[in-house]
């Protein structure tokens, strides 16, 4: 495992539990965080151990967005040629296995960006989101406005980057951008045990459902019931598939293999 100074890692069986790490700053992202993110998402998706990833924050930011104090100098040269944070942000949309956002406090700007990278997000009800870019003089640019549109539609979307206003935990269920919202006492609980059910089940099969799910924020209609069809149909070459039907039918639990 790379050696980590902005995160925390911890497992609970095979769920990872990847906790950003700068709390005197909110968790901005700075360089640093963002090269030990790319690396520990990439060593966590391929270890054979974990199912399932959690990415969370403190209770009073998940990050509060990228450290202005690193970039504010750049010049557009360099961040053509070298992209800056940019560089960095692609290791969780990219992950295979499933990553589960835990966001209590402030998810701004590129932390807000981070989360939506995610699966999906279980939200503390203090939580706040926001893409405050205008604010500094400049936008999105870890994806923020092509995922925040495509998940709470252009309206919303629209508001938030051309305001910089935040959203709250119960208008971000509402708008879908969050799956659920608890306390700030179990919010993380929530998402581990979520993570722990998505663990339990067979890992081809969650793949699959994965990338099926996907396929529709990126294909046409027809495309995408054309290739969850296929899908489909290739999970009855699972022995998984054949013990989850049979366990259904004699009422007793499934005992998955991963095959």
């Amino acid at each position: 495992m790379t050696e980590l100074h902005y995160l925390q890692v911890e497992r609970h069986d095979s769920v990872a539990l990847v906790r950003l790490n700068r709390p005197k700053v909110l968790n901005a992202l700075c360089m640093g965080l963002m090269q030990e993110l790319a690396a520990t998402m990439g060593e966590l998706d391929a270890d054979p151990g974990v199912a399932v990833i959690v990415l969370t924050g403190n209770d009073k930011a998940f990050a509060a967005g990228a450290d202005i104090t690193e970039m504010q100098d750049a010049s557009y040269a360099y961040m053509l040629e070298d992209g800056g944070l940019t560089r960095h942000c692609d290791s969780i949309s990219s992950c295979e296995k499933p990553v589960i956002a835990a966001v209590a406090g402030y998810a701004l700007g590129g932390g807000c960006e981070l989360a939506m990278m995610c699966d999906f997000i279980i939200a503390a009800d203090n939580a706040r989101f926001g893409q405050p870019e205008i604010t500094i003089g400049t936008i999105p640019g870890f994806g923020g406005s092509q995922r925040l549109t495509r998940l709470v539609g252009k309206s919303k979307a629209m508001d938030m980057c051309l305001t910089g206003r935040m959203m709250d935990a119960a208008e971000a269920e509402r708008s879908g951008l969050v799956s659920r919202v608890d306390t700030v006492e179990r919010y993380l609980q929530v998402a581990l045990e979520a993570a722990a059910a998505i663990a339990s089940f067979s890992r081809p099969v969650v793949s699959l459902a994965k990338q099926v799910v996907d396929l529709a924020l990126e294909t046409p209609l027809t495309q995408g019931i054309r290739s969850e069809r296929q899908m489909f149909k290739s999970t009855f070459a699972l022995e998984d598939q054949k013990e989850g039907m049979a366990a259904f039918v004699e009422k007793r639990p499934a005992a998955f293999s991963n095959r």
